[in-house]
Order: structure tokens, then sequence, then C-alpha cells
């Protein structure tokens, strides 16, 4: 068998495999498979009825930012400023929308890809940029909400801060491999 053939017959397999495992060791622990699953199913539904009004609230602010104008307005303020550092002002949104959404980075980076080209070294930037950063606001929303924290007290500043390590990090790793 090639190798492309095995990769073709495991990965067709691993996952109802693992589900057979899961079940059979359920099974002989005599725990009453079914049901734990359905409970698990339930819990997990009312995590994310309690975690959906935090998500609703990131969304509408990144389309009120990205309608408003505020992120271009941003941009076109702190674009010379950046540049002269070797940040290209294009990437600045990604940098400044990715601890917000990112679905909504995604389609930053794929812009980019599709405007300068996935090879350019904008392109390169910003999917390391997307890489090496988190959805800060995203991720406190939701693991905040499903365990009902409400005071993230300095969760915010050291995720904000990990953010802009790895942003200067994508930066001069960029400028090292591709300029």
């Amino acid at each position: 068998m090639t190798p492309t053939g095995m990769l073709a017959a495991v990965s067709t397999w691993a996952i109802p495999t693992v589900i057979l495992l899961v079940v059979a060791a359920g099974a002989m622990r005599r725990v009453k498979v079914y049901e734990s699953f359905v409970e698990g199913a339930r819990e997990g539904f009312e995590v994310a009825v309690r975690i959906i009004p935090y998500l609703v609230a990131i969304l509408v602010a990144v389309g009120m930012l990205r309608a408003s104008g505020a992120v271009d307005l941003l941009v076109g303020a702190v674009g010379s400023l950046t540049s002269a550092i070797g940040l290209p002002a294009e990437v600045l949104p990604v940098a400044m929308l990715r601890p917000l959404s990112g679905s909504g980075t995604l389609g930053l980076v794929s812009e980019l890809s599709k405007v300068h080209g996935p090879d350019s070294f904008v392109g390169r930037l910003a999917a390391t940029m997307y890489g090496s950063t988190e959805t800060t606001f995203y991720v406190l929303a939701v693991y905040f909400g499903a365990v009902g924290i409400t005071r993230s007290r300095h969760a915010v500043l050291a995720g904000l801060a990990g953010d802009l390590a790895g942003l200067v990090a994508a930066l001069l790793v960029c400028r090292w491999l591709f300029t």
C-alpha cells in the first residue's frame, strides 16, 4: 500500500475507531454511555446559551468598527509611523482586529493575499500575524462567560500583552526571513 493510500485509510477510519473505543471503554466500566452523552450535550447547550450575549456583543463591535470607518482612520493616522519601523500600513487592520474577531481577521488576511499576493511581504506578514496572535476578547468572552466570571481583572491586559508580543515577533521574523 502506498503512503497516500495508507493516509487515506487511516483518515477514513480514525474517527469511527475512536468513537467505538470510547463506547467500548464505557461499556466495560458499566457506564451508561448514551445517557452520559445526552447529559453532556445538554450541558453544552446550556453553556452555548450563556455565552451567546458575549459573542453577539463582540460581533456587533467589530461590525461597527469596520462599517464606521474607524479602522481606516486609525490606519491613516498611524500608518506613517509604522512604516518607519517596517510595518506596512496595509497590515495594521489585521493587528487591530485580531484580538476581536478571528473570522473578520481571516477575511482581511485573505483580501491582502489576493491584492498583494500570498508570497509578498504583506501577505506573509499578515498570515504570520494571524497565526501568532489570539482572539483575546473572543476567548475571554467565551471562557469567562461559560464559567460565569464577570470581572476579568488582569486577563485582558495579559492577553493583549501576549498579542503584542506575537505581533512584534511576527514582524521581526518576517523581516528577517523575507526581506
